[in-house]
C-alpha cells in the first residue's frame, strides 16, 4: 500500500478539485492526479468521477474516503501524540482574519508569536470572505459574528462593541449632538459592512436607524479610524480600538448611551485529537490578547 496515494485521493475529496488538493500539498496537479489513478488501478474500482465543472464520489469512493480519512487521522494522531509534548513550536501557521478586527490587535499577538516562538512562520489571510479552513488549509481563524461551521472548534474570547467617535477639532465645530437623529446634519465616515444607506444604533431599551447620505464610505477600518482621528468626520468604530486614543484625548465617544452592533469574537480551529505546538502557542497568545483588548 502506498501511503502517499491514499494520502492524495483523501486531500482531493477534501479541497473538492485536483488543483486545490495539489496546492495544499505542495505538489504539481498531475501528480496529484496520477496518485489517485494509480490508486483506482490498484483497487480495480472508480473512485472519484470527472467532469469539467467538479469531482463526484463514486459509491465505493464513500465508502473507501470514510474508512480511509478516518484511519489516516488516526495514524497522524499517533505520530503527534509521541512528538508534541516535547516539540518546540515551529512551521509555517496559517491564519486568517476578518479585515476589521484592527491591525493593532493582530501586529500585537503576531508581535508576541515572534518574541516568544521564533521558530513558527505565519501567513495572515486578511478577508471577510468566510474561508474554509480544512479545504484551504488554515490553521486557525479569528472570526466576529455568529458562527456558521460546527464541526470546528470555536473559543469565545469576548464582544468587540461599535459606538459612534469623533475628534475633539471635529466636534469643536460641528453641530450639536445629543441624539442619534442629530447624525443625519453630521459628516459621517461610513464603514460599509456597517451599511451603505443607513446606521443603526441601540441604547438600553430601543433601536433608531439614521439614513446616511454617502459621503464618504470605505471598506477599510483603518481608513476610517484614520480619517476620523484626522477630524474629518464622525465614524462607528470598535470600541476596543478606539480606548488608547480616547485616554489621549484623540477621541471622543459621542452618543456614550447608544451603541452599533456587538460581536462575540472567536479563536476558531479544526478539530483534532492532537493539537500541533505552533497552533497551540498561537492560540494561548491570541486568546490572552484578544481577552485583554476586549475587556471593559
Amino acid at each position: 500500500m502506498d501511503f502517499n496515494q491514499v494520502a492524495a485521493f483523501i486531500k482531493v475529496v477534501q479541497a473538492g478539485s485536483f488543483s486545490a488538493a495539489a496546492r495544499l500539498l505542495g505538489l504539481p496537479t498531475s501528480t496529484v492526479s496520477n496518485r489517485v489513478a494509480m490508486l483506482e488501478k490498484r483497487l480495480g474500482v472508480t473512485l472519484l468521477q470527472r467532469t469539467t465543472r467538479r469531482l463526484h464520489l463514486t459509491d465505493s469512493g464513500q465508502i473507501y474516503f470514510d474508512h480511509a480519512s478516518a484511519g489516516l487521522l488516526h495514524i497522524l494522531d499517533a505520530e503527534a501524540a509521541v512528538t508534541e509534548a516535547a516539540a518546540e513550536p515551529c512551521g509555517l501557521l496559517r491564519v486568517t482574519a476578518p479585515v476589521d478586527v484592527g491591525d493593532e490587535i493582530l501586529s500585537s499577538i503576531l508581535c508576541k508569536m515572534r518574541m516568544q516562538w521564533p521558530k513558527v512562520q505565519i501567513e495572515l489571510i486578511l478577508t471577510n470572505r468566510y474561508a474554509d479552513l480544512v479545504a484551504e488549509g488554515i490553521d486557525v481563524a479569528i472570526r466576529t459574528g455568529p458562527l456558521k461551521d460546527s464541526t470546528l472548534v470555536a473559543k469565545n474570547v469576548g464582544i468587540a462593541h461599535w459606538a459612534a467617535f469623533a475628534s475633539p477639532d471635529y466636534l469643536s465645530s460641528a453641530a450639536p449632538l445629543d441624539s442619534p437623529q442629530a447624525l443625519r446634519h453630521h459628516s459621517c465616515l461610513q464603514f460599509t459592512p456597517l451599511g451603505k444607506e443607513n446606521w443603526t444604533l441601540h441604547d438600553a431599551a430601543s433601536s433608531f436607524t439614521v439614513p446616511m447620505l454617502g459621503q464618504v464610505l470605505a471598506n477599510d477600518i483603518g481608513l476610517i479610524a484614520t480619517m476620523a482621528l484626522a477630524g474629518n468626520g464622525l465614524a462607528l468604530l470598535p470600541v476596543y480600538l478606539c480606548r488608547q486614543a480616547c485616554a489621549e484625548g484623540r477621541l471622543v465617544r459621542v452618543l456614550p448611551e447608544w451603541h452599533a452592533k456587538a460581536d462575540p469574537i472567536y479563536i476558531v480551529y479544526p478539530r483534532q485529537r492532537f493539537m500541533p505546538p505552533r497552533l497551540r502557542a498561537f492560540i494561548n497568545i491570541a486568546v490572552e490578547d484578544l481577552h485583554s483588548w476586549l475587556k471593559g
